[in-house]
């Protein structure tokens, strides 16, 4: 047998390991993510309306407010604060608990749910603004995203906010950390959605948003169910959470709000323990963090 080749080879093939040994590079440190700090800010209260039916949530257009409760809708004039209509249902009934409202063009449309029963049902619900009666309604039914709390226009299509609970009004297998945002197309099948941040989540357990809608300025605002705060949101470049901006303190403890009518950084918000509807100024927020974006409906 001839060693002298077979010695080479091994020689041959221990030296090239010990130099690819020697060449490997140190193993990638590769850094958590931290997020950008959030943003303390404080808002203004400008006026403020007695509203006994201020429960839920508060919807505006040019010449009214709505104050909202579980069953009933009033209608008040801005001008002189004084109720002019109001709608109301039977309590229990089959609107039974109305989350928010936004006006346009001559309808409220409200998001309803058969809160605290499970399992979670919502519905569309749609009023007259001229003689405050109801006009339509469409069904969303059993949903897995959850509650139906609040809905706007988003480009051809609708977002949304859902809401899980600990405890009361819970399915019992998601808490408060499965309440989420979503986007659907014209005809409420969804196309998109987003997770709440952790920051956010923790502010409003054991519930969720109560209220939520997107500003003129492209990011979305957030009320939960009893905290004087509001939260800004943004779109995240990438990944299924949002991006939490901002906390506005302000003179409304949670619950729905809207914008008011117009070019301007103005909202209606309840006082729901002082059954007040307040106009608040809110403070631009001008820049975002890198890993941020103003919501688009593209």
């Amino acid at each position: 047998m001839h060693l002298r080749p077979v010695i080479a080879l091994c020689l041959y093939w221990g030296l090239a390991h010990s130099c690819a040994a020697a060449a490997d590079p140190e193993p990638l440190a590769v850094p958590d993510y931290v997020a950008a700090p959030v943003l303390p800010l404080q808002a203004t209260s400008l006026q403020a309306y007695e509203a006994p039916e201020a429960d839920q949530g508060v919807a505006a257009d040019a010449t009214h407010f709505y104050a909202i409760d579980n069953t009933v809708i009033a209608k008040y004039s801005i001008a002189s604060g004084e109720r002019v209509a109001r709608w109301v249902g039977p309590a229990k009934g089959l609107i039974r608990h109305l989350n928010s409202c936004f006006a346009e063009s001559g309808t409220l449309w409200c998001a309803n749910s058969n809160y605290s029963l499970t399992p979670m049902g919502s519905s569309i619900e749609r009023f007259d603004t001229a003689d405050m009666r109801h006009s339509g309604s469409h069904s969303l039914g059993l949903m897995d995203e959850g509650s139906l709390t609040w809905f706007g226009r988003f480009g051809a299509g609708w977002i949304a906010g859902f809401a899980h609970y600990d405890g009361n009004g819970g399915s019992g297998f998601k808490d408060h950390r499965y309440a989420s945002v979503v986007r659907f197309d014209d005809q409420w099948r969804r196309n998109g959605g987003w997770l709440m941040p952790d920051s956010v989540l923790q502010r409003m357990a054991p519930h969720a948003a109560s209220g939520g809608a997107i500003g003129p300025d492209g990011l979305l605002y957030l009320l939960g169910h009893d905290r004087p705060e509001m939260y800004v949101v943004a779109e995240p470049r990438m990944g299924p959470t949002l991006i939490h901006v901002a906390t506005i303190s302000l003179e409304a403890e949670g619950q729905a709000f809207c914008w008011a009518p117009g070019d301007t950084r103005e909202i209606y918000s309840i006082d729901r323990r002082r059954k007040r509807v307040r106009r608040i100024a809110l403070p631009d927020i001008a820049t975002l963090p890198e890993d941020a974006t103003r919501f688009s409906a593209r």
